[in-house]
C-alpha cells in the first residue's frame, strides 16, 4: 500500500529521466496493478498447494526482488517489465498473510486482530506522498523501489522465524491447478481493471479502448462462472462461498467499500494539489486527519468487534464517512479550512468503524481451511470495485472540469463519491443483527 503511493508521486521524474512521455510511463503503475488483479485468484490454490508460508515468503521474495530491479531498470520498458513482477509479488502479500492472521487469531479474536493488522495500513495514503515527495526531492527516484529491499528482507527473516508453519496434512491438498479457470478468471479481470483505467485515464473519450477490454473481460469471466459452476471443487475461485449469507454480505460490501474508498482517494490529493496548489508533500500532510481519525476509531471498533454484531457498526460507519464526506460537496462555497480538517476526520473515523468489523464476518463465515480462498475472492473483489470507483470518478471530475470552475467542479465530482458511499448502506443492512456465538 506505501509502496502504490510513493511511486505516483515520481513518475515525472522517471519521465524526464528516460525521455518517455507520460502516457507511457503510466504503465508503471498500470502494469502492477494489472499484475495484482490476473495473480489475486491464484491465492487461494498456491497456499493449500504448497503451503500458505511458503507462498507468502515467496511473494515477499518477488516483491522485493522486483523492487530491487526496478531499482536498477536502465529504460522505461524494462521498469515496466520490473514492476510487473513486483505486482506478481505484491498481488499474492495481502490475501495469503490475511489468511495465516485469520488462522493465528480464531474465530474469537477476529475483530481485533483485524484491528490490528488494518491500523498501519491506513496512514500509506498520507505517509505514501510525504515519503514519495522526500525521495523525488532529495535523493533520486530509484529510491522509491530500493527502499522495499531492506525492508523486504527483514521481512523474510522474521518471517522464518516467527509466522506459524501450516498445520500437518494442510500442506499439498490443493491438487492440479485449475488451467481454464485460470486462463478465463485472470485475463478476465486484467480486461476489466484495463477498461476501467483506460475510462478514467480518456475520460469517456476513447469509446472503444474502454468497450473492447470491458465486453472481452465481461466475456470471460462470464464463461469462468459456468465453468466454476460445473467444477467439483478447487475452482480458483470457489462460488460456492457466496451462497453463504454473511461472506456474500461481506463481500458485496467490500466491492462497494473498494468503489467508494479508491476513488475518494483519487479526489482528495488531486484537489489539494490542483486547486489549493499545495506540493505532493503538502497534500499528503494535509490528508493526515483523516488518517488520523481512522486510526483512533479502528483501535475501538476493533475491540467492539469480538462482543457486538457487526450490522451497527457497519451502518454507524458508513454514516460517519457519508458525514465527514458532505463538507468536500461545498467545495465550490470556500468552507472554512477548519471544517475539512473536522471533516477528514470524521470521514477518518467512519472508514475505521467499518473495516475491522467488515472482514472479521467474512472470515467468520468460512472454515479455517478456506480462509486462503475466501481471501483471494474478497480481495479480488474489492480490487475491482476500487477501479471501479475512480473510473467513474474520474470521468465525472473530467465532465465537471470541462463546466465549472476548479474548486466547483471538485465539489460536484463529491456528490457521486456522496452518492458511493450511500449505496454501501444497501448489503449493510443485511449483515447479521445480532452476535452470533461460535
Amino acid at each position: 500500500m506505501l509502496d502504490t503511493t510513493i511511486v505516483t508521486v515520481g513518475l515525472d521524474s522517471v519521465a524526464r529521466e528516460f525521455r518517455s512521455p507520460v502516457g507511457t510511463l503510466q504503465w508503471v503503475s498500470a502494469g502492477y496493478l494489472l499484475a495484482i488483479s490476473m495473480v489475486m485468484p491464484l491465492a487461494g490454490w498456491a497456499s493449500d498447494r504448497f503451503g500458505a508460508k511458503t507462498m507468502w515468503m515467496t511473494s515477499v521474495a518477488l516483491f522485493t526482488a522486483g523492487s530491487a530491479l526496478c531499482g536498477l531498470a536502465w529504460s522505461a520498458g524494462s521498469l515496466i517489465a520490473f514492476r510487473v513482477l513486483q505486482g506478481v509479488g505484491g498481488g499474492l502479500i495481502q490475501p495469503i498473510g490475511q489468511s495465516i492472521v485469520v488462522r493465528a487469531a480464531g474465530p474469537a479474536r477476529l475483530g481485533r486482530v483485524f484491528g490490528i493488522t488494518v491500523l498501519p495500513l491506513t496512514f500509506a495514503p498520507v505517509l505514501g506522498p510525504v515519503i514519495g515527495g522526500l525521495v523525488v526531492g532529495r535523493l533520486d527516484w530509484r529510491w522509491m523501489f530500493l527502499v522495499n529491499v531492506p525492508v523486504g528482507l527483514l521481512t523474510l527473516l522474521l518471517a522464518k522465524r516467527h509466522v506459524p508453519a501450516d498445520p500437518a496434512g494442510e500442506r499439498g491438498k490443493g491438487g492440479r491447478l485449475d488451467a481454464l479457470g485460470l486462463a478465463l478468471l485472470s485475463p478476465g479481470l486484467a480486461a476489466i481493471v484495463y477498461g476501467f483505467s483506460e475510462l478514467g485515464d480518456a475520460g469517456g473519450a476513447a469509446p472503444a479502448r474502454v468497450a473492447v477490454p470491458l465486453a472481452a473481460g465481461t466475456c470471460l469471466l462470464t464463461a469462468y462462472v459456468a465453468h466454476a459452476l460445473r467444477r467439483r471443487g478447487n475452482a480458483l475461485i470457489d462460488l460456492r462461498l457466496f451462497a453463504r449469507r454473511g461472506f456474500a454480505v461481506a463481500t458485496a460490501n467490500s466491492f462497494l467499500q473498494g468503489a467508494a474508498l479508491y476513488s475518494s482517494m483519487l479526489l482528495l490529493p488531486l484537489y489539494y494539489q490542483q486547486v489549493e496548489h499545495a506540493s505532493a508533500l503538502g497534500a499528503g500532510l494535509l490528508l493526515a486527519p483523516q488518517a488520523l481519525g481512522t486510526a483512533v476509531a479502528t483501535y475501538f471498533a476493533s475491540r467492539l468487534t469480538d462482543r457486538v454484531a457487526p450490522r451497527p457498526l457497519i451502518l454507524t460507519g458508513i454514516v460517519l464517512t457519508l458525514a465527514g464526506t458532505l463538507a468536500f460537496t461545498r467545495l465550490g462555497a470556500g468552507p472554512p479550512g477548519w471544517l475539512l480538517v473536522a471533516s477528514l476526520v470524521l470521514r477518518g473515523a467512519g472508514l475505521g468503524v467499518v473495516m475491522a468489523p467488515g472482514m472479521a464476518t467474512i472470515y467468520a463465515s468460512v472454515r479455517p481451511d478456506e480462509a486462503a480462498r475466501a481471501a483471494g475472492a474478497v480481495n479480488t473483489v474489492n480490487r475491482v470495485g476500487g477501479s471501479l470507483g475512480t473510473a467513474v470518478l474520474a470521468v465525472v471530475l473530467q465532465h465537471s472540469l470541462d463546466h465549472h470552475t476548479g474548486a466547483a467542479a471538485y465539489g460536484a465530482t463529491f456528490w457521486w463519491a456522496v452518492g458511493l458511499s450511500a449505496v454501501t448502506l444497501v448489503p449493510a443492512f443485511f449483515y447479521p443483527a445480532r452476535k452470533v456465538s461460535r
